[in-house]
């Protein structure tokens, strides 16, 4: 017998098991499971209501409210497709988006209803515009009544693994956004994957410092659900309000940027006074510096576990897992290990790092290609995007774009993306690198300016080269400075 892979199992399950335990945190707001749930079966009924249908797709710019997560089981148990959107991103942006994909129902939060009712005339597929929150305004629904009014009696679809979950846009520097989908069998892979490597247990307080629309929270908005964990929901990521909950839920579990990771860091003695001790931190979206992990490890007591993954994988792809053999290393050469990007988890997928002719890369740590990867996670393509999604999957692999080499203990370690790796004197130099070299400088507030690479440093150059080598990842340029 087989019954279709979703995170919307997850939802059954927890509600059964755990309706009576408190599972949301929002400010003041504090929802068991079971409140929870009967909040989300109200908007998908209103949903309904509004005339929304299977395959419809439902877009929201929203910061981490109650509001927000809700949408993550209301919108697909009627088999329509989330859009969550990065509330980061300009009004033409907006537009963009809403309208490529096609979505016909906007939800946002009270800090974007002015934006988008700027914006409104250049959306003509959208039917409906929803206010999560905010005094009435005309030409929005809101949310809260809608949800009050609903009955809790909705006409439930039959999902198939393979249905569309979300559509997920990726920023554009260059351009234009590309719209991901992900499927109900991607995002159900990746939050068991997950809780394989990383369990939580029952009741455990998860704190939202990743925006949700990021990666769908990285799918933690299903994988905290999955396990009865409590989610503690945080609307605006600052280290002040980061702590202060942190102390107040007794938070256990957080994920980060490194740029949060080293806000965390910086903040004042005044503000980290009183903080837990073992709170556990998963960081990606970029390479964390050794230093950063070095400090936030040993001034606060937390770990640090360094994951890997793009949007396009629902994200996760590696993880870097201790070993029996790091037990003995130093913490800074430990938080160099921790640095580094890690080996496939059990449910991604098979991951190699590849020349330009196809062929994998020695296991030396200085060979750099591109990681590329094929397994459960990875995206169904670019939403109505042939020419990106056959780029993208060429050869039955995803190629990730992600400049790498692998250590000779099979860990992966990103050294920057393909097209921004630096060509000098014939030699490969990565950014990561270079960062992670200067980071200990600028952290101590001491000014680091460099001219074409290694000149012109304000430091001195053997302090710059000592501390470099201890840091294991330097490579000293051909003729020195």
């Amino acid at each position: 017998m087989e019954v279709p892979l979703t995170p919307l199992e997850f939802a059954r399950r927890t509600r059964r098991l755990h309706g009576h335990r408190e599972g949301v945190v929002d400010g003041g707001l504090r929802l068991t499971y079971e409140q929870f749930f009967g909040r989300c079966d109200r908007w998908s009924a209103a949903l309904q209501g509004l005339g929304v249908v299977p395959g419809d797709r439902v877009a929201t710019i929203a910061p981490n409210t109650h509001a927000q997560l809700e949408s993550f089981y209301a919108v697909p148990q009627i088999g329509a497709v989330l859009v969550p959107i990065n509330y980061r991103l300009t009004a033409d942006d907006f537009v963009y988006i809403i309208n490529h994909s096609g979505s016909s129902v906007v939800c946002a939060h009270s800090d974007y209803l002015e934006v988008l009712d700027a914006v409104r005339g250049q959306m003509p597929g959208v039917r409906h515009f929803v206010a999560y929150e905010g005094a009435p305004r005309d030409g929005w629904i809101d949310y809260e009544a809608a949800v009050a009014a609903a009955a809790a009696d909705f006409t439930r679809p039959e999902i198939g693994e393979r249905d569309l979950l979300t559509i997920n846009y990726t920023s554009g520097t260059t351009a234009r956004p590309k719209g991901v989908m992900i499927t109900h069998r991607n995002a159900a892979m990746n939050s068991i994957g997950t809780l394989l490597h990383l369990p939580i247990g029952v009741g455990e307080p998860y704190l939202w410092t990743l925006p949700m629309f990021h990666a769908n929270g990285w799918t933690f908005v299903w994988t905290v659900t999955a396990v009865g964990g409590r989610h503690v929901c945080l609307r605006r990521v600052e280290p002040p309000r980061i702590f202060a909950e942190l102390v107040r839920e007794r938070i256990t579990m957080l994920c980060a940027a490194p740029t949060v990771l080293i806000g965390i860091a910086n903040a004042p003695d005044e503000v980290r006074r009183g903080a837990p001790t073992g709170v556990r931190v998963l960081t990606a979206g970029a390479p964390p510096a050794a230093a950063t992990i070095n400090r936030v490890e040993q001034e606060l007591g937390w770990v640090i576990t360094h994951v890997y993954g793009l949007t396009e994988t629902a994200p996760f792809i590696t993880v870097c897992e201790p070993r029996p053999e790091h037990a003995g290393l130093s913490p800074v050469d430990l938080a160099v290990v921790k640095a580094r990007q890690g080996v496939e988890l059990i449910s991604s997928g098979e991951l190699l790092v590849v020349s330009e002719d196809g062929r994998e890369v020695p296991h030396d740590g200085q060979s750099i290609g591109e990681i590329v990867v094929r397994g459960n996670v990875v995206m169904e393509g670019y939403y109505n995007d042939p020419e990106a999604t056959a780029t993208a999957l060429r050869g039955g692999y995803f190629h990730t774009g992600d400049a790498a080499v692998v250590q000779p203990d099979g860990y992966v370690e990103v050294r920057d993306r393909i097209k921004d790796v630096i060509i000098s004197g014939g030699e490969n130099i990565s950014s990561v690198e270079v960062e992670g070299v200067l980071l200990p400088f600028t952290e101590s507030k001491v000014p680091v300016i460099f001219y074409k690479l290694t000149r012109s440093l304000t430091v001195d150059l053997e302090d710059l080269a000592e501390a470099a080598h201890a840091d294991w990842r330097y490579a000293n340029p051909r003729g020195g400075a």
